[in-house]
């Protein structure tokens, strides 16, 4: 059997324009308030700068604000050293890059730090600004190396179990309105999608047999008349909205209105050139759907069509 791949990229397209790149974070750590505030002077234009005057306080703000890119962290502190502050960031905080300041020849603690991963780079005071920049720069974008590598590996998981599941569901199929209300589910949790549809189309015109999940109640008319879903099947490629409130086509829709949908998704499901279903996804926030999540929706199109096949040859 051959299927198609829906054209997620006029969607991804939509999500990366409204996209802005965020300053990353940094936390600045010294008991100097002169050295505190060279730090955050030297870094606010290109990061979100956080101070902390000690180990403990900086521990608060990393449980207030969670991970952060960089961590530059004097070592020599009262009560307690920035070697030990950093080492209690590393379970949490496996992907952030830490760097030490030192005036001093701690050399013992920092290349036990260095060698046991807590610490990427020393500098010694008193510091070259141009050098210390530079070190942070490639620490910054360390952290972005780490953080996408770890990000992938989240996401591929996540997509495996998911199409296992999906697998598992048909294979075990006995009903099939039954199982799309279980694929519906566990594709809307995986993508935390507020709400999901499953709906077999025949003729080019939705069927009764149907699927949701979350926050739509009469599913099988759920989807009748909408301009998104008329165009996906039409067209045989995925059609979506990310900010419904901002197009004056769909803004005034009843249905969007009274369940407070403010982004939506449909895909075509599509078997030897013809739409057998579509996948709905909505959002009661704008822009609910990040860039990677499209492959993920992709790969479930390609499977229900598959899944699909095989429900309609055991009824």
């Amino acid at each position: 059997m051959e299927t198609e791949t829906p054209d997620l990229e006029s969607i991804k397209r939509q999500l990366m324009s409204i996209r802005r790149p965020k300053k990353p974070k940094m936390l600045v750590v010294d008991d100097e308030p002169d050295n505190l505030d060279l730090l955050y002077r030297t870094f606010r234009r290109d990061f979100s700068v956080f101070k902390a005057e000690s180990g403990i306080r900086a521990l608060e703000i990393l449980s207030q604000e969670g991970e952060v890119a960089v961590i530059i962290s004097d070592q020599r502190m009262p009560e307690m050293k920035g070697t030990e502050f950093l080492s209690k960031t590393v379970p949490q905080f496996p992907n952030t890059v830490r760097i030490i300041l030192t005036g001093f020849t701690d050399i013992e603690d920092l290349v036990d730090a260095i060698n046991s991963g807590q610490v990427y780079k020393y500098i010694t005071k008193p510091w070259d600004p141009n050098e210390l920049k530079t070190v942070v720069q490639r620490a910054a974008e360390t952290y972005e190396l780490l953080k996408l590598r770890t990000e992938q590996l989240c996401r591929a998981n996540s997509q495996i179990q998911l199409l296992s599941d999906i697998i598992g569901m048909a294979l075990k199929a006995t009903e099939i309105e039954e199982t799309l209300r279980a694929i519906a589910k566990a594709i809307g949790e995986q993508i935390e999608a507020d709400g999901v549809i499953l709906q077999v189309v025949s003729s080019d015109s939705l069927a009764t047999t149907a699927g949701a999940y979350g926050i739509v109640e009469d599913v099988k008319g759920w989807l009748a008349d909408d301009q998104i879903v008329s165009e996906a099947i039409a067209t045989k490629v995925a059609q979506g909205e990310i900010n419904i409130p901002n197009n004056s086509a769909l803004a005034g829709s009843d249905r969007y209105k009274s369940a407070n949908i403010q982004a939506h998704l449909c895909t075509p499901i599509i078997d030897r050139n013809q739409v057998v279903a579509v996948f709905s996804l909505q959002w009661q926030k704008p822009c609910q759907l990040s860039p990677d999540d499209l492959y993920t929706v992709r790969l479930v199109a390609q499977e229900m069509a598959l899944v699909l096949s095989r429900l309609h040859q055991s009824t």
